[in-house]
């Protein structure tokens, strides 16, 4: 049992940044895309555009989107422009949600 005792006032400082991390996350394309970031670590657009099969400007919303939200971070290297997740909650919570969703076994 996890013990989800809380200090009232630490909460309410801290759900609005939850709920915008959560808004960020919650589309099923964003996730598609933390999900390869998680597996290779830094991905190309054109690599992530291939995987996901997403055309490139949807993905770069998508990939803006969470650059805004201090997800994804880029660099940029010749004329490519590389993605990675910076935020280690992020990885984190991808883990709980790899092993919650897509281990083998009962939920």
């Amino acid at each position: 049992m996890i013990d989800l005792s809380v200090n009232v006032e630490a909460l309410e400082a801290k759900a609005g940044d939850i709920a915008t991390l959560l808004k960020a996350l919650g589309n099923e394309r964003r996730l598609m895309i933390l999900c390869q970031l998680v597996a290779h670590g830094e991905m190309s657009v054109g690599s992530l555009a291939d995987a996901i099969q997403l055309g490139q400007s949807a993905l770069s919303q998508h990939l803006a989107k969470m650059r805004d939200e201090g997800i994804v971070s880029t660099r940029r290297e010749g004329q490519t422009i590389w993605y990675r997740i910076t935020d280690a909650r992020v990885e984190e919570l991808m883990g709980i949600l790899h092993r919650l969703y897509c281990s083998k076994g009962p939920i």
